[in-house]
């Protein structure tokens, strides 16, 4: 499948019989989250990258809340990426990532949640970065993520451990994108003395195979936030 991006207007592409569709944006820390789950099970799949700001009237018949990544397979339907890396991890039992442990299945989800305020903060900084609040907008990101700094110091190399967990896959696409957002845009996001253990955990992720297939290079994310920041968006970014 091509990975331009179907636009609104666009024709529906036909399924394949017996094969996992992924609707997908190259670019979206969501739709990461579930191409490293299926990378980490080495599970065939096709994806359809769409253009969100442009979506295809089909691809809102899929998910009326117009948001990737969306699951596709013989009829079924499935949307929200940790719903379908919940789902993959349900159908394909190979390679588990998930605690078999309920307690720590409870905290990884707790601290899931946690990331959830980290993740506001970060978009709402992201885009008053030029402004006025920008030192402010940058501290309630740095607050945000004292929690979790603290959990990876806890439990070891990865919030899995010895290993990495799905907590460790849902987590790990937005802080790809912190470096790229020091480099490109301010040198106070997310600094490494004030954040060592997430920032080596960062780098640790970025060594795991399932996570080196589906990462991006640093100005790849710069160009794309750059246009995101303009509000002209290049769905097609970095594509030869």
């Amino acid at each position: 499948m091509t990975e331009k991006a179907y636009s609104k207007g666009s024709s529906f592409p036909p399924l394949v019989d017996g094969k996992l569709r992924l609707y997908s944006m190259r670019l979206c820390p969501y739709a990461q989250r579930t191409r490293i789950i299926l990378a980490n099970k080495k599970i065939p799949y096709e994806t359809v990258n769409i253009n969100l700001k442009e979506k295809p009237e089909w691809f809102l018949e899929k998910n009326p809340l117009g948001m990737v990544p969306v699951l596709e397979h013989d009829g079924k339907i499935v949307y929200e990426s940790t719903i379908c890396n919940e789902y993959i991890e349900d159908i394909h039992k190979q390679k588990s990532v998930t605690p078999t442990d309920p307690y720590r299945r409870a905290r990884d989800k707790m601290l899931l949640e946690m990331n959830s305020k980290f993740t506001t903060a970060y978009y709402k900084a992201f885009l008053g970065l030029k402004g006025e609040d920008a030192k402010s907008l940058i501290e309630a990101v740095h607050a945000s993520l004292v929690p979790l700094e603290n959990a990876i110091g806890e439990r070891g190399n990865f919030y899995g451990g010895d290993k990495p967990s799905m907590l460790d896959f849902l987590l790990y696409p937005h802080y790809e994108r912190i470096e790229p957002i020091r480099t490109g845009f301010h040198a106070d996001f997310m600094p490494i003395d004030k954040l060592p253990n997430l920032n080596a955990w960062v780098s640790r992720m970025q060594t795991v195979p399932a996570v080196k297939e589906t990462l991006f290079d640093a100005q790849t994310h710069i160009d794309f936030y750059k246009s995101y920041g303009s509000g002209k968006t290049d769905y097609d970014i970095g594509l030869k």
